[in-house]
């Protein structure tokens, strides 16, 4: 499982000191930090003279039981491609501590959370349980970590939430997403959701534009 070390991370955009927002954003299993790269880098220049400012971290490599136990970047073992997902509690919580090591260190500006596909339920599984101290949560391709031991926090307060996902993704299916959306309005929150046509598991310029004025309307 994921060890309690800091995580390594690409740092885009304003420092730490200078930036209005700081965008923390989780790549998927199997990729990295660079993942999201050039998007940040685009994002942080569209956004002047806003001062953005991206956190890419890279998960660690663990044996994943649905990659035949061989090891890869992921935040948490999958055990069974189920929906919900059967995962190793034990490595969430350990990248759980990770991610909220990040928060705690960008403790100046206001901070989002943001993910693509497993790094998306991390995004929400730690934000849902950090309301107090971030401004959003933006989940791509991803779906809710949930079992009888693990629900959905309740709401504490207003938490922008958008749910992202392509009506095509033949890895993460939509319906993991529309179930992740009624979980949450049962749960209090009030998130929005958006589908894009033909979409598969991937990020299409199109919800790059719908990023970049999600981040614009709750990071400003």
């Amino acid at each position: 499982m994921p060890d309690s070390s800091a995580l390594q991370c690409l740092e885009i955009g304003a420092d730490k000191a200078n930036a209005d927002l700081c965008v923390i954003l989780m790549h998927g299993l199997g990729a990295d930090g660079h993942d999201f790269e050039d998007v940040a880098r685009m994002l942080c220049q569209a956004a002047l003279p806003s001062r953005w400012r991206f956190v890419l971290p890279h998960a660690p490599s663990i044996p994943v039981t649905i990659n035949g136990g061989a090891p890869m970047p992921a935040w948490y073992d999958i055990l069974d491609l189920s929906h919900p997902r059967e995962v190793d509690w034990k490595t969430v919580a350990a990248s759980q501590q990770q991610i909220e090591s990040l928060i705690t260190a960008e403790a100046g500006p206001k901070i989002i959370l943001a993910g693509f596909s497993q790094g998306a339920a991390m995004a929400l599984h730690v934000g849902l349980r950090h309301q107090s101290k971030i401004v959003g949560v933006l989940a791509m391709s991803g779906y809710l970590l949930l079992s009888e031991d693990h629900p959905v926090p309740s709401c504490k307060g207003p938490l922008p939430i958008s749910i992202l996902h392509g009506n095509a993704d033949d890895v993460v299916p939509i319906k993991a997403a529309e179930e992740a959306l009624n979980s949450l309005k049962m749960a209090g929150y009030a998130p929005t959701f958006k589908s894009y046509i033909a979409l598969g598991h991937s990020v299409a310029q199109e919800e790059v534009r719908d990023v970049f004025e999600w981040l614009k309307e709750h990071g400003s």
